[in-house]
């Protein structure tokens, strides 16, 4: 079964011109373990294929089962692997009344995402100003929690008239704390990306500081926050134009038409492959309620073992991480490298370098959103931070 859906995705679907492109959906999600990511292996053969299908269509993703049962463990002390919820969002460990694990069949509340920019720029740089408006902004989270929309199975199957109490309390379902910005935010504090190092310790201690809040919370209410790494798919654009708003162009900051993706290196910034899943492993671990990281690489259909190491060391060093390329079709002329985005008249457009077609319903492009793969192209937000990526390997 996994051999045909692994052929299926490389292959993938066939356009209006009848040419086989990068679908969006289904996501997939291939898990890397003793029997399949060594060249003895048992499954090793089915890792080639995944390798050589994320070469081509992005995907699979992958999770380590060596670091899922090292971190991801329950009151029993037994550590557990289990897949993501959508593209990011993580259940925490769970026993029923049974002393049994559970996973399947629960869910999260909701997600409120705290703007750690706007905390930072709000302080002024004063650092124990910070911390107070820290304080604030976390409280007014907690009263704000997104609403849930129920209905017959989403979330539960329960008899009628039957309360729903015992799903939320306890730690059964999550609800999410949200939070986007880590970049810019130490950057503005401190002066330096958090990738510096006398600047990570900043960063890590913010991160904490939020967890500390949902433990602290869950401990009031008996429900089970957990702190989750926003992807921001759009909301990007929306967060960088009311910072710019409210405090005007500040270089290295609000420069942008975008902020960060959670805890994640800056787009812009140079580092290699390895370097990165190894320092954003650290961030991941404090993202409970769920985070991914990725790497930026080139056309690598050419190149399976430079994949295959980069999926080695996922396994040996990061919970869950995927690698970016480019998947694109130009349906006026055939051209099936990658279309460029440009600047024409102050706005981003996607243009094909080899016959110059603007037309966005005659071209396939598929580039990573977030932790989805999109193509039905985004907001000037997200489509510029999709073009200030640099490659890391």
């Amino acid at each position: 079964v996994i051999e045909e859906v692994l052929q299926q995705r490389y292959e993938g679907v066939k356009n209006e011109s009848g040419v086989w492109v990068t679908p969006a959906f289904p996501k997939l999600i291939y898990v890397l373990e003793e029997d399949n990511i060594y060249e003895n292996s048992e499954y090793y053969y089915l890792t080639r294929m995944a390798a050589k299908c994320t070469a081509k269509r992005m995907v699979p993703d992958y999770i380590s089962e060596k670091k899922m049962l090292e971190l991801k463990v329950d009151k029993n002390g037994e550590g557990h692997c289990y897949t993501c919820m959508g593209c990011r969002s993580f259940l925490t460990p769970f026993v029923d009344e049974n002393g049994k694990p559970k996973y399947y069949g629960r869910f999260n509340q909701g997600v409120v995402t705290i703007n750690l920019v706007d905390v930072a720029l709000s302080s002024g740089g004063n650092l124990e100003r910070f911390w107070k408006i820290f304080d604030d902004r976390l409280k007014e989270t907690l009263s704000d929690a997104a609403p849930i929309l129920w209905q017959y199975g989403a979330c539960a199957r329960l008899k009628k008239g039957e309360t729903i109490d015992k799903l939320l309390y306890g730690g059964y379902s999550t609800i999410s704390l949200g939070y986007a910005g880590l970049y810019e935010c130490v950057k503005y504090m401190t002066g330096k990306s958090h990738t510096d190092p006398p600047a990570t310790p900043f960063a890590l201690e913010i991160m904490q500081y939020m967890n500390t809040a949902c433990k602290k919370w869950k401990e009031e209410h008996n429900i089970d926050f957990s702190l989750y790494g926003t992807p921001l798919e759009s909301t990007t654009y929306k967060f960088a134009k009311c910072l710019q708003k409210r405090f005007g162009i500040i270089e290295g900051v609000t420069d942008k038409s975008y902020i960060t993706n959670s805890y994640h290196v800056h787009v812009t910034e140079e580092i290699n492959a390895f370097d990165k899943l190894k320092f954003e492993a650290q961030f991941q671990h404090l993202s409970p309620g769920g985070a991914i990281s990725y790497v930026e690489v080139p056309n690598m259909q050419q190149n399976l073992e430079a994949v295959l190491q980069v999926m080695r060391f996922i396994y040996d060093n990061i919970i869950y991480a995927e690698l970016n390329t480019k998947s694109d079709y130009c349906q006026v002329c055939g051209w099936d490298g990658e279309i460029q985005i440009v600047e024409d008249n102050g706005k981003l457009i996607w243009k094909c370098p080899k016959c110059g077609n603007t037309d966005q319903d005659k071209m396939n492009v598929a580039r990573r959103t977030c932790g989805y793969i999109g193509t039905q192209f985004w907001n000037q937000g997200r489509t510029q931070e999709i073009r200030d990526r640099v490659l890391h390997l």
